[in-house]
């Protein structure tokens, strides 16, 4: 009798086990709250999220895509984030997206993407969004791995090429390193301060790069240019200019850069600042400080057949002292030129000659540092037109950035 029970026994402290440790793993690792991000981020040019706070009134978003009845239905039941993202084309505007029992109905232009509610702009915007949630996509992986787990945790942003050149325009070229990456966000009395990364590639799937520290307090002076942007490797700026075939044929065909050249001057350290110019033709003026690598005399032999260049353009060469060469247009002002400012620092400039020089000095922190006025900028009709409202009006921006491939950045925004 007493071995008839035992198998009995055994099933029931196996099914016990079989019962117990799952219950028990769930508990130590509890199912990821809004899974259903991982299927929305390949569609996402933008993807913002918020902390809920259900205790002050709907945001205008969520009275337009709910209505205001639904709207303050769902808000008072938020307890942690929501989100909002663009999808390819801005112009359609933004999805809202929340978290929901699977119970809550769907409201209009709503669709349910696992433990998610996601309200499109329109009825073509879910449909589009419908059909692309069909196709089968990979587990996100690297840098898209890590910004889905932010996004999920707290408030952050994450942006791909798409909405890089849309925020930047013209610029975007120039920020060909940051062209995916995310960022998380916090408040700190008047200051916006972030932390995150970047890559080059959307396919990236580095490791993580080690984190940048938030700048304490503004680096500029009340004195300062309203944009400057130093750099350990000029690298920073070609390689954008670089990416088109088009510019890399200018450079070589108009300005003699050649490829000798512009490898040597990708290790280049640099200063690249814009000062504003209180009269004259121009509203600001471009200054590019190098640190030139290499022989003196290769740089002089370019700058022989820059100034060929720039002679068959119709510009006149004036020297006024050996160290400085101006050009000037047929009216007489001067459009640029350059000076040596040491025997292998040379100060190339946009504009009037500069009364006072940049200097070479290394960034705070990290390979290269950012700083921006971009409230004097605005005032100067010089920030792109699809930046964010409140850094248009901000008094300034710092932004810390470190490694190539893979950049760790860090940065605030001061809002007076």
């Amino acid at each position: 009798m007493r071995l008839k029970a035992l198998p009995l026994r055994v099933t029931a402290l196996t099914s016990a086990v079989l019962l117990v440790v799952p219950a028990f793993l769930v508990l130590l690792v509890p199912r990821r709250v809004a899974s259903g991000l991982d299927r929305l981020m390949p569609d996402a040019a933008l993807l913002q999220s918020f902390a809920a706070r259900p205790a002050q009134p709907p945001p205008a978003l969520w009275l337009q895509r709910l209505g205001p009845s639904a709207a303050v239905r769902h808000w008072r039941a938020q307890r942690r984030l929501w989100w909002q993202f663009w999808g390819p084309h801005g112009d359609a505007g933004a999805y809202l997206v929340f978290s929901a029992a699977p119970s809550d109905p769907l409201p209009a232009d709503g669709l349910r993407v696992d433990d998610l509610i996601v309200v499109a702009p329109s009825p073509l915007a879910r449909q589009l969004l419908q059909e692309q949630l069909k196709l089968r996509r990979r587990p996100p992986k690297g840098l898209a791995l890590r910004c889905s787990q932010m996004l999920v945790q707290q408030e952050g942003v994450l942006w791909n090429p798409a909405a890089l050149a849309q925020m930047l325009g013209p610029l975007a070229p120039l920020a060909i390193t940051l062209q995916q990456g995310c960022l998380s966000l916090r408040s700190e009395r008047a200051a916006l301060l972030w932390q995150g990364e970047a890559e080059s590639s959307p396919e990236a799937r580095g490791a993580a790069p080690d984190r940048l520290a938030v700048p304490s307090l503004p680096l500029g002076s009340s004195n300062a240019p309203p944009l400057e942007l130093r750099g350990q490797r000029l690298d920073l700026l070609l390689r954008g200019l670089l990416s088109t075939a088009l510019l890399r044929t200018a450079l070589a065909e108009r300005y003699g850069l050649g490829p000798e050249q512009l490898r040597l001057l990708q290790s280049a350290p640099f200063n690249l600042r814009l000062q504003a110019q209180a009269g004259g033709p121009y509203r600001a003026g471009l200054q590019l400080l190098v640190r030139l690598p290499g022989e003196r005399k290769l740089w002089e032999r370019w700058l022989l057949d820059l100034s060929t260049a720039l002679e068959q353009q119709g510009l006149s060469r004036l020297q006024p002292q050996p160290p400085l060469t101006l050009w000037n247009r047929e009216d007489g002002a001067v459009v640029g030129g350059w000076r040596w400012l040491a025997s292998d620092q040379l100060l190339l400039f946009v504009g009037p000659n500069p009364v006072q020089a940049p200097s070479l000095q290394p960034p705070a922190v990290g390979d290269w540092q950012l700083t921006l006025q971009p409230k004097a900028l605005e005032a100067l009709q010089l920030l792109p037109p699809g930046l964010p409202v409140v850094v248009k009006r901000a008094s300034q921006l710092v932004m810390l950035g470190r490694g190539s491939g893979s950049t760790a950045l860090a940065g605030r925004l001061e809002l007076r």
